[in-house]
């Protein structure tokens, strides 16, 4: 059963008013696309992953229950800070993964080539999550796209609805950042 967003926004004002009984509800219509974004994120990663897409469902989520005085504005809005859950999450296991291995070498990539990866590595990883830090500095708009649209998979529209920009600023924003990564990344 697909759940309109206006469903999942009123029951995360209900969640906000502690309405326990809401929380049940939410958990039940958000999840299947929950694990939609957590499946993306993992196909992404090494094949040896520790975590599995539910896991990684249930730890986001976990997060974002803890989460005090959280005020999620609308469906899409809750989507892009658990997209960015996510992605800290991968990113704490590929810093803990090359720990263990004590280190590994960065290398140059090529961004279209890295945006359409099917499998990237911890050092990968960890690479895209510095080079966000780094954007994020002195344009976290910018950040913020590429996180909620190459992590998270929203749309333009979405995207734009969460940072409360048009479409276009999102498709300009998206394609400047793509342009800074790849000469960050190289």
């Amino acid at each position: 059963m697909a759940a309109k967003p206006g469903d999942i926004t009123i029951l995360l004002g209900k969640v906000k008013q502690g309405d326990k009984s809401a929380e049940a509800i939410l958990l039940d219509l958000v999840y299947r696309e929950l694990k939609a974004i957590a499946s993306r994120y993992m196909k992404r990663e090494r094949r040896d992953h520790t975590l599995e897409p539910t896991a990684l469902v249930h730890e986001a989520y976990l997060k974002l229950a803890g989460e005090q005085g959280a005020d999620w504005q609308d469906r899409a809005h809750f989507f892009a800070v658990a997209s960015k859950t996510m992605r800290r999450i991968l990113i704490d296991h590929a810093r803990a993964h090359l720990a263990a291995k004590r280190g590994g070498g960065q290398r140059p990539v090529e961004i279209e080539q890295l945006l359409s990866a099917r499998r990237l590595t911890p050092e990968t990883v960890l690479a895209i999550s510095e080079a966000l830090d780094e954007l994020s500095k002195f344009d976290p708009r910018q950040a913020s796209v590429v996180e909620m649209r190459f992590f998270g998979g929203l749309s333009d529209e979405e995207a734009a609805k969460v940072l409360a920009v048009s479409a276009r600023t999102i498709k300009r924003d998206w394609a400047t950042a793509k342009a800074w990564l790849y000469s960050h990344l190289n």
